[in-house]
């Protein structure tokens, strides 16, 4: 993940949204050089960290944005036990008319966190021979989430609260694409724009 204010007192503004980490400190392993931060745990707390961190920048009056890699499945990785996720276990057994209905259910019960934010992003299911059937079961939640803007050439825009917002691309990454596959969100999020269209 990487954080660009567009100020040039980017250092407070990045220090401030870094500070929005420290209740998460104890449940993801965060490391944090000169050109990002790379946060490994569970997806929720990983989800809430983003977000918390992003709400706190974009509190603030200037531009901001973010960009944000997300993966799970990933064939190369540790079998790590802090990245244990009871969602993409229960969804092993559920279909995707389920999935989709569950995915709802929790982005209308968002908390609401007082920010308006803007995010584009792209699902990659990977390494599935039906693959196709997931993203297009994703964009249909998506179309009904509330939080959905437009659709671009291989990504999909929202807009809307924070913690809305937040929560639809957490559904698409939890409940869309098999639950022990590799898959793939990448993401960029901007606030406060001046050409905000």
């Amino acid at each position: 993940m990487s954080l660009y204010p567009m100020t040039s007192d980017f250092v407070t503004v990045i220090m401030s949204g870094l500070d929005a980490l420290t209740p998460y400190k104890n449940k993801l392993r965060i490391e944090t050089d000169d050109m990002s931060t790379l946060m490994v745990g569970a997806p929720d707390p990983l989800i809430d960290a983003i977000r918390d961190l992003f709400a706190a920048t974009a509190r603030m009056p200037d531009h901001v944005t973010m960009h944000v890699t997300l993966s799970r499945g990933c064939p190369g990785e540790p079998d790590d036990p802090t990245c244990r996720c009871e969602t993409l276990t229960r969804a092993q057994d559920q279909s995707l008319e389920e999935r989709k209905a569950l995915a709802l259910e929790a982005v209308h019960s968002a908390p609401e966190l007082g920010v308006q934010i803007d995010i584009q992003f792209s699902l990659y299911v990977l390494g599935q021979d039906r693959h196709m059937d997931e993203i297009y079961g994703c964009i249909a939640f998506l179309k009904g989430s509330g939080t959905f803007l437009k659709s671009k050439n291989f990504c999909t825009r929202l807009r809307g609260d924070a913690g809305a917002v937040f929560e639809t691309v957490r559904q698409a990454f939890l409940r869309f694409g098999p639950a022990e596959g590799h898959v793939t969100l990448d993401l960029t999020a901007s606030a406060n724009s001046p050409s905000l269209v």
